[in-house]
């Protein structure tokens, strides 16, 4: 769990997750922190805006990091380490503590949720598949939205949608039927969340659902189009420098992701630092993968 990027919590005492084989350990220590009262949570969080006391604000996010984990929990489908994911909320939980205050009128950990829900949604969003950089606003209105919809359709497993199904969601909320049955695979759990490209095997799990109605063409067409976006990934994985390339490559492209605390041992950097270079390399990939793309068309 890291105390970087300006938040509250300047000195870190609090327990950390480093892989997803601490789990474990680091869920027996969170239930040790007491669960604070009303009286002892409002005299803390003037403690800490009053006075800047960053002990009260320690006290604050530890009493919460339970509501965070649980949160988390919840994402385990999405393909992606939860000792990743429970970092994101922790994070978005430490912006809570920092952002809350008494006229709020509602307890913490209600203000909380949402900022650690959105923490760990911008998580995921940025780790999506390469070939999908730069998620549309239909993407982002289906990620937010397609649980809630199924659930109020009586749909609670992760199989295929129906027909009628896909063109019910796809019309409530306006973007393709393909966006639909794309995303309702994407947080179904499935393991092609992750791009897998090594030197040994180039193969590559693309995020893309091929109707089965398609005729022999349309399935040649596609395979074209999918060896097509895979060498432009490649292409300019190339353009990276070594750094950018050994995170983007151990983070999005292998089968079993390494933490972004990992990372950091192996480049002797913080975990912070993995998360800045991550970002930067997704950024310098979206914009060489858009042009190449658009340059073809």
């Amino acid at each position: 769990m890291s105390c970087e990027k300006g938040l509250v919590v300047k000195k870190c005492n609090l327990p950390a997750i480093v892989n997803d084989n601490s789990l474990v350990a680091y869920l027996d220590k969170i239930k040790t922190f007491p669960v604070l009262t009303e009286e002892q949570e409002t005299q803390l969080i003037n403690d800490l805006h009053q006075k800047g006391d960053m002990q009260a604000a320690q006290v604050l996010v530890t009493s919460h990091l339970r509501l965070a984990a649980k949160i988390a929990m919840t994402y385990r489908s999405y393909g992606l380490p939860l000792a990743d994911i429970i970092s994101e909320a922790n994070i978005g939980l430490m912006q809570a503590v920092k952002k809350f205050d008494l006229s709020k009128k509602v307890r913490l950990a209600t203000y909380a949720i949402w900022w650690i829900k959105a923490a760990i949604n911008d998580y995921i969003l940025r780790s999506w598949s390469l070939v999908k950089l730069g998620t549309s606003a239909a993407q982002k209105k289906l990620f937010y939205n397609l649980k809630k919809i199924k659930a109020r359709l009586g749909l609670y497993d992760n199989k295929d949608l129906a027909p009628q199904e896909v063109k019910a969601i796809a019309r409530e909320l306006v973007v393709d039927e393909s966006d639909v049955k794309e995303m309702n695979m994407r947080l179904g759990g499935d393991s092609s969340l992750n791009v897998t490209i090594s030197d040994e095997d180039e193969s590559e799990r693309l995020d893309f659902l091929v109707d089965k109605s398609q005729n022999i063409e349309e399935k040649l067409a596609n395979k074209q189009e999918v060896e097509y976006k895979k060498e432009v990934l490649r292409n300019c994985l190339k353009q990276l420098n070594e750094r950018e390339q050994l995170v983007i490559r151990n983070r999005l492209m292998v089968s079993e992701p390494k933490t972004l605390s990992e990372i950091g041992e192996q480049l002797n950097v913080s975990r912070e630092r993995v998360r800045q270079i991550e970002e930067v390399a997704l950024k310098k990939l979206k914009q060489m993968v858009l042009l190449a793309i658009s340059v073809k068309k």
